[in-house]
């Protein structure tokens, strides 16, 4: 694993893929003893978390759906501090268990804002599910169920990750070189 430059900026090695496969294993057990009867529907937030979701539902040994939404409040390493819905959720979440999967949750201010849109839709149950938790970072907390890191307060791209729209496809986790 070697540093890489995105843009203008270089990214040194952070997260292994061995590391997140790993993590992917003990969430995908931790969700199945909690959901193994119950067919939840999982909520991938794009774009960041669609390799965590698509990776992590393959872990998965039990009936479950999945669906997609688009929140987005970055660019380029910073949060604009405003969450902008681009593609909604066309499932009906009444009665069910809903499990939120996202890539990251920083500030939580896009949890935050989204949370109580579908609350307000009356599922069974719902949950959150983040592979990377800045705690530092967080303004607006949320309840974390299922957790793959917990990481400082640094810039990361890759596994589905980005700077500007590039470094999604690394496999590993990277951040961003202080020098």
């Amino acid at each position: 694993m070697d540093a890489v430059r995105i843009h203008d900026k270089s990214f040194e090695p952070y997260i292994r893929a061995g590391e997140i496969e790993a993590a992917l294993r003990r969430i995908a057990g931790e969700i199945g003893r909690d959901y193994a009867e119950r067919k939840p529907l999982f909520i991938a937030i794009l774009n960041g978390s669609f390799i965590f979701a698509a990776d992590l539902f393959r872990h998965l040994d039990f009936p479950a759906e999945i669906s997609f939404i688009k929140l987005a409040s970055y660019k380029g390493t910073r949060s604009t501090g405003h969450v902008i819905t681009s593609i909604g959720l066309d499932d009906d979440v009444y009665g069910r268990d809903v499990i939120i999967l996202e890539d990251i949750i920083d500030t939580g201010r896009t949890l935050h804002q989204f949370l109580p849109q579908l609350e307000h839709q009356q599922p069974r149950s719902l949950r959150i599910c983040a592979l990377l938790h800045k705690k530092e970072a967080t303004v607006y907390p949320v309840e974390i169920s299922y957790l793959g890191f917990t990481i400082p307060d640094r810039f990361v791209v890759g596994y589905g990750l980005d700077y500007d729209g590039l470094g999604r496809n690394l496999p590993e986790i990277y951040q961003l070189s202080e020098g």
